[in-house]
């Protein structure tokens, strides 16, 4: 019964072994199954990128012969016209170089891809199936390969001989176990009988029982022995197979796609490094063009162009020659004069031309401000047009396309007719600034000759609203003034007077209060403390260091000093702009103030000290702008005065004030208004109608 039960057992572990053997047969086949179906996969994506890529190549080239032509239509007609420097044609000329760069890019990657890409992707077809081929050959040969082993495996001797000598084994030590069993009972049969029987029939039943037990023994060795030597010869050639299922499956199919894949994805990433490349080189083209046409853009200049105009029409928009003064039979006087006889006219008409010019000024100053702010609320509504791009400009082309956006229409038209309105308006004004602009040139000119007219001879120190004559003086501050009468001056402007008002004054002995002034001072202007400083300042050769390093110094000086010397060096960078008259050029005025305004130590040798002293004094002269805070960020002083009438506003530039009100002044508009502050408020203010304020 057991023998049967073996057998059946045996039985059902060979069977599920063939349906293991068929199963691995399956799987074979879905193996070239699937390399089949990449192939045929690979050969679809490489046809497909081939087309698209001859394909892309006829629409760039098509489009290359679109840019080419519109670039030559437009550069046979610039090449027509006569070349101009102006920035709006340079711009042009850029954006028509860029188009022509453009063409000849896409027709590079047009050729590119109909030719050169192309044909490598049907060579890589053509590799792709001669290397699947033999790769499925190599395949069929290591299934087979596979299959023998395992069928040997089953079909073999080694198999059926271990199941033989291993039944055998069994068998042999059941009849072993059974033989001991017998001699057992033998054994206990014997002692029972013991006495019944003889020595010599002992003696042979043992005998017996002897024999067979080692004729059983010698059997069980010798099944053992053949069965050890068929396990083991199965079991290596167990271990033989299902290293070589391992090898197939974890190595030779991998290697066997890898054979066939061998130089595809290389070949894909060389044809899309190619087109990459290519396209690469035609974006960096396409950037630089964009930079350089941005950079023309942004070089646009209306200044420029109309330079450029005037410049290349000089002989139609140069200005002509003056009209010259036309004496009549031998007249010699050909300038403004104001004798006694006519002095009194000449100043009524002179004080009217101020009043008129100075109410025209304010007019037209508004209208200018009008102008400018109509200006830019045109340039504004020129700029807010429909070619800036929009985040969502698809959305609006599409409402438009489908007619679903009424409100677009109406809004530029709208726009367009708001512009329309404001240029009419800003053109009035235009010409309202134009022609109020040609008035006060006219007046200015009547009241600079009347000016010189009536003041000739009534020289001014410092700062007016007006040029001084006395800068035009020949030696001003170089030569020395009358002793007596630069005292004079002096006491008079210590009682608080103004000796310049009446009395005509020399104006060498003017400018000879100004030298004293400083160097009658206990303390020179520039603090000794600094003086060492200030002169290594000057040892610096390049210009603009030494101003920098001069301003960080004179920054230490105290606030009321640093406005003094603003205004002083000011004045005196004035003066040297007349130095072809006045002989008075910055390093003349340098030795005339310098041992004035800085001292060193009482030990210093002054001689030698000088040429550094004057330097830094020249210095002051030229940088001054540079050195110095502005009124920005230094003040000046501001003056306090009274009003003694009330006045209304009649513009919006004037401020209205009543008597008695603080009335704070900033700077000189003209000789008969003000720039100023009344309540916080500022605007203009008439001078007739304040005083200075008492306490």
């Amino acid at each position: 019964m057991s023998s049967h039960g073996k057998l059946r057992k045996e039985k059902g572990s060979l069977a599920e072994y063939e349906n293991q053997i068929k199963e691995v047969r399956s799987q074979l086949s879905e193996q070239l199954k699937v390399l089949d179906a990449q192939l045929e996969q690979k050969t679809q994506q490489l046809q497909d990128l081939s087309d698209y890529l001859r394909r892309r190549g006829e629409i760039e080239a098509e489009y290359a012969r679109s840019l080419e032509k519109l670039s030559e239509r437009f550069t046979l007609k610039t090449k027509k016209k006569e070349q101009s420097d102006q920035s709006v044609a340079q711009s042009w000329t850029v954006l028509l170089t860029q188009t022509k760069q453009e063409s000849r890019d896409h027709s590079s990657l047009s050729e590119l891809c109909s030719t050169t890409l192309t044909q490598r992707l049907t060579h890589c077809i053509e590799d792709t199936h001669r290397l699947a081929k033999k790769s499925k050959e190599v395949g069929l040969q290591m299934q087979d390969e596979l299959l023998k082993v395992t069928t040997e495996l089953q079909t073999v001797s080694a198999l059926k001989t271990y199941h033989q000598y291993h039944t055998e084994c069994l068998a042999a030590e059941g009849k072993l176990k059974e033989a001991t069993r017998l001699e057992e009972r033998q054994t206990g049969k014997s002692s029972d009988l013991g006495l019944g029987q003889s020595a010599g029939q002992r003696r042979s039943s043992v005998k017996k029982i002897e024999r067979l037990m080692e004729k059983r023994q010698g059997k069980v060795q010798e099944t053992q022995l053949k069965c050890t030597k068929a396990r083991n010869d199965y079991l290596l050639n167990l271990a033989a197979a299902n290293a070589a299922m391992n090898k197939y499956y974890l190595e030779d199919i991998c290697t066997l796609i890898d054979c066939t894949d061998l130089g595809y994805h290389l070949s894909v990433s060389r044809v899309m490094r190619g087109y990459l490349s290519n396209r690469n080189r035609a974006q960096q083209n396409l950037k630089n063009g964009l930079q350089q046409l941005d950079a023309s853009v942004n070089g646009l200049d209306q200044s420029q162009d109309r330079d450029a105009l005037l410049q290349a029409h000089n002989t139609a928009f140069c200005l002509p020659f003056r009209f010259q003064h036309q004496a009549h039979e031998g007249d010699q006087v050909c300038e403004v004069s104001a004798d006694c006889q006519v002095r009194y006219e000449m100043e009524t008409r002179f004080q009217q031309l101020q009043s008129r010019l100075a109410s025209v000024t304010l007019e037209t100053e508004e209208v200018s401000k009008t102008l400018k702010a109509t200006h830019t609320a045109l340039l504004d509504n020129i700029c807010d047009d429909d070619c800036n791009p929009t985040p969502d400009i698809s959305a609006t082309l599409s409402l438009e396309s489908t007619g679903d956006c009424p409100g677009t229409k109406q809004s530029l038209a709208k726009r367009r007719a708001n512009q329309q309105e404001t240029e009419i308006y800003y053109f009035t004004k235009v010409k309202e600034y134009m022609i109020g602009s040609s008035l006060i040139s006219k007046l200015q000119a009547k009241h600079d000759l009347l000016k010189e007219a009536i003041q000739k001879g009534n020289n001014q120190i410092f700062f007016s609203y007006q040029e001084p004559i006395c800068l035009h003086h020949e030696g001003i501050f170089r030569v020395p003034g009358s002793q007596s009468e630069v005292n004079h001056i002096r006491d008079a402007f210590e009682r608080g007077e103004d000796p310049l008002t009446d009395s005509e004054c020399d104006i060498d002995s003017v400018a000879g209060v100004l030298k004293l002034y400083f160097r009658g001072l206990e303390k020179p202007l520039f603090p000794e403390e600094f003086f060492n400083q200030l002169m290594e300042c000057v040892q610096i050769e390049n210009m603009t260091e030494r101003a920098a390093q001069i301003k960080t110094v004179v920054s230490s000086f105290p606030r009321p000093i640093i406005i003094v010397m603003r205004y002083l060096f000011a004045f005196l960078h004035h003066v040297s702009q007349y130095s072809d008259e006045n002989m008075m050029q910055p390093y003349n005025l340098a030795v005339c103030f310098g041992p004035s305004l800085l001292r060193g130590a009482e030990s210093g040798d002054a001689v030698t000290l000088q040429p550094q002293i004057n330097a830094l004094v020249k210095t002051l002269i030229l940088q001054h702008e540079s050195i110095f805070p502005g009124p920005s960020e230094l003040p000046g002083p501001v003056y306090e005065k009274l009003a003694l009438f009330d006045y209304v506003a009649r513009s919006a530039a004037e401020l209205s004030f009543k008597q008695g009100d603080h009335v704070t002044l900033h700077s000189k508009a003209s000789a008969d208004w003000w720039r100023g502050e009344v309540g916080g408020v500022k605007g203009l203010i008439p001078h007739k109608y304040i005083s200075i304020s008492e306490g």
